[in-house]
């Protein structure tokens, strides 16, 4: 059987370019890309676009059957800086959303789904160091709380009524093709923009700030590896943990002068700092390498080198 793709949300950062690879993997006439309004990125001139809200399941039925689609990617989402702003909003994207798609697949119209969480389920009581897989989780956020809620729904769906549904933990996502879209760690996507722009940037976040991160197309290639893995060898269906690299804003400052030895920053901590402190320093994606053969393939030098190199 063809495999039809249906990327909801397909508009935002990973969104993007997870469309493209997608499109490689499984020509761009199966892959039908969907946001809530148009874009004029080249990536979705090459198949089908729908214009779809994500909150409303009639429209995302009647897409899935016109487009006799078998593969969901879930990745319409108000992320951690923006869904503290507005939080029933947020709730009413991240929770319905999910709830409509993992009713279709219930209902067998949809063989496969993907929805991404974020390492923004941990919380003030989980370890801060190699955040184990299964740990305390008590997130202090919108973004974290409907995230955390997803994963329960994930594996209720899963245990209840077979649904397929696969997932992983993404920590902060970097990226010089597409903007960020409102998260915490957007300043690692920022710092690069204006370190070429104007030689400088203003950091939200304290100079001593770490977090796990990760280069865009490490995380594409984890959220394909996973849908593509066998049912069997995904044992996981709440999500999982997966990793690539931790720094600071000090640390990545140190290594963007080592290319770019006259830029220079400062530090005005904002809202986002609290965001930030409730969260992992470094995550431990053991149980991912076990089960479904996840590794990284870029660190923190060589995000560096990347970002510099394409945004130039």
């Amino acid at each position: 059987m063809i495999t039809k793709v249906l990327i909801i949300g397909a508009c935002g950062q990973i969104g993007t370019e997870l469309t493209a690879a997608l499109q490689t993997t499984y020509g761009a006439a199966n892959v039908i890309a969907s946001d809530i309004r148009e874009s004029d990125l080249e990536v979705f001139a090459n198949s089908p676009f729908e214009i779809l809200d994500a909150t409303n399941k009639e429209s995302i039925k009647a897409c899935v059957e016109k487009h006799q689609i078998t593969d969901v990617y879930l990745m319409a989402a108000l992320l951690s800086a923006k869904a503290e702003k507005n939080p029933e909003l947020a709730w009413d994207l991240n929770m319905n959303s999910l709830l409509h798609v993992l009713n279709l697949a219930k209902d067998k119209l949809i063989k496969k789904v993907f929805w991404p969480s974020s390492i923004a389920v941990f919380g003030k009581n989980s370890p801060k160091k190699d955040t184990p897989q299964h740990t305390i989780m008590d997130p202090s956020t919108v973004y974290g709380i409907s995230k955390l809620s997803g994963e329960r729904w994930c594996e209720y769906y899963h245990q209840k009524y077979g649904v397929d549904v696969r997932s992983i933990r993404y920590p902060g996502i970097i990226s010089w093709k597409t903007q960020p879209g409102g998260g915490t760690t957007d300043y690692a996507v920022e710092i690069f923009h204006e370190a070429i722009k104007n030689g400088s940037y203003t950091c939200f976040l304290k100079e001593d700030t770490m977090l796990p991160m990760m280069f865009m197309d490490d995380a594409v290639r984890a959220t394909i590896d996973i849908m593509n893995a066998k049912s069997t060898e995904v044992k996981i269906r709440s999500s999982y943990n997966i990793a690539a690299t931790s720094f600071t804003p000090k640390e990545l400052t140190k290594e963007i002068q080592e290319l770019l030895p006259d830029f220079t920053i400062n530090y005005q901590p904002d809202f986002r700092q609290a965001i930030a402190d409730s969260w992992p320093e470094s995550i431990d994606d053991t149980t991912a390498s076990t089960d479904w053969n996840w590794t990284a393939s870029f660190d923190t030098k060589a995000i560096v080198s990347e970002m510099i190199t394409n945004l130039k």
